[in-house]
């Protein structure tokens, strides 16, 4: 199906619309956003700097930290703008790519998380045997398997979003655009779309 799309923009209306309210979870959000980069922007040169860290652990925390870097820097600067903005509208074209990005990061959270865990197993049920069964090798292989996973997750999905027809309503009761809730907004059949979702929604739990 031909990508016939009429909305070219939506409404995001996920938060009060008093503007002394919003105005209020800006300066909340601001500074939470701030720490957060700040946080882990420490984490990783901490870690970078110091060479007795240079362990798997470690390898896959800095991942971790740049990946939540990744994660809020998705949603949360477009958060803050509609907040003070009068028209809290994002393009289509953003939309998707929110989308895709959010879809990205959270798969590859998910693995990434499963690949620390098998770490830590390795680590606990044989402490012995641990630097020959965690290997630098195994690490990067584990990071760059959970990251292509992620990726391909999120391409596979977007496409299928990309070839659906927005007719209107264009509201989406939320504050960033997500997967279900533009299928919520299509007027064309999303069944391929849910039989993507399902499918890779098993391999993550």
């Amino acid at each position: 199906m031909k990508n016939q799309t009429i909305v070219g923009e939506f409404l995001l209306s996920g938060f009060s619309g008093d503007p002394t309210f919003q105005v209020f979870l800006f300066l909340v959000f601001l500074p939470i956003y701030l720490i957060t980069l700040v946080g882990n922007m420490v984490i990783i040169l901490v870690i970078w700097a110091n060479s007795q860290l240079h362990i798997p652990m470690y390898f896959f925390l800095i991942n971790l930290s740049f990946l939540d870097i990744c994660y809020s820097s998705v949603t949360v600067p477009k958060m803050l703008e509609n907040l003070l903005a009068t028209k809290k509208t994002i393009s289509l074209c953003g939309c998707i790519a929110q989308v895709f990005f959010f879809i990205f990061m959270f798969g590859t959270e998910i693995f990434l998380l499963s690949a620390m865990a098998y770490d830590r197993c390795a680590a606990i049920c044989n402490p012995l045997r641990y630097s020959t069964i965690i290997s630098h090798r195994l690490c990067i292989q584990m990071v760059l398997a959970a990251w292509i996973s992620g990726f391909l997750d999120s391409l596979v999905n977007t496409l299928f979003l990309t070839d659906l027809r927005f007719c209107g309503p264009s509201n989406i009761n939320h504050f960033s655009c997500e997967l279900p809730l533009l299928l919520q907004l299509s007027c064309t059949s999303t069944f391929a779309n849910e039989m993507v979702i399902l499918t890779f929604s098993m391999p993550l739990g």
